[in-house]
């Protein structure tokens, strides 16, 4: 799989040879993801990825979402940009790869792929662009440099 990032304009590497670690979460499909097609709806991929970043925050980073409010912080999703490739029908099961493809001044790009378990196929793939904001002020703020040193393994 190749991404193109549209923030550099260059053709990134397979998850697997990031700079930074890959994670994976693993949920299975419910029959309330399931659309009129019978297939998932698009804006559930959206919420399997969020699931497995929240999960994934806490077990591999050691920040859960709550480290960052109770100092008054959160993640926002700025942008997304999602490729849909295969359906995920009904009961299967998925693993949602994630890692962060880079850190900026005030948040971070995480890319992702959903792959259906049961083919070993990518069914969705994309990138996530997050900003950190000051939950008092709705603005966003610099991320520190304990949260980089955390997102840098």
């Amino acid at each position: 799989m190749q991404i193109l990032n549209p923030l550099i304009c260059t053709k990134l590497q397979p998850l697997e040879k990031n700079q930074y670690s890959i994670f994976e979460s693993e949920l299975r499909v419910r029959p309330d993801d399931i659309d009129m097609f019978n297939h998932v709806h698009n804006s559930k991929y959206l919420d399997y990825v969020l699931a497995a970043r929240y999960e994934q925050m806490e077990k591999f980073y050691g920040m859960p979402w709550e480290h960052f409010t109770q100092q008054g912080l959160g993640w926002v999703v700025s942008h997304v940009d999602i490729n849909f490739k295969r359906p995920l029908l009904m009961n299967d099961l998925m693993l949602i790869r994630t890692g962060i493809l880079m850190m900026h001044d005030k948040g971070c790009s995480v890319q992702f792929e959903i792959i259906n378990k049961k083919t070993g196929k990518v069914a969705s793939d994309g990138i996530f662009d997050y900003v950190l904001i000051d939950l008092n002020t709705g603005r966003g703020t610099k991320v520190s440099e304990e949260m980089i040193v955390a997102y840098s393994i």
